[in-house]
């Protein structure tokens, strides 16, 4: 099982697959000058609303948790990117 996650400003908040649609909403907030996208919990729950601003520091991790290969009760990193990356190079 994938689970990523997204570090904003120092705090981890930990989602299941697919992340495509809400990191199209964080992007979309950063190059709209700031703007609060909600962040669904990874089993139940209403989630958190945080406000994505730009220079604000995003970073993304997909982990697999007992996947294929991977020891018992391990957690491996399988990438690591940035969200600012090359994104924002224009804001």
């Amino acid at each position: 099982m994938i689970v990523n996650r997204l570090t904003v400003d120092g705090k981890d908040y930990f989602l299941p697959d697919p992340v495509t649609e809400l990191r199209e909403k964080i992007k979309a907030a950063v190059q709209a000058g700031g703007d609060y996208v909600n962040i669904p919990p990874l089993r139940s729950g209403p989630g958190v609303d945080i406000l994505f601003s730009p220079g604000m520091p995003v970073v993304w991790t997909q982990i697999d948790v007992g996947g294929e290969g991977a020891s018992e009760n391990a957690a491996t990193v399988e990438s690591d990117s940035n969200i600012e990356d090359d994104s924002f190079g224009s804001l």
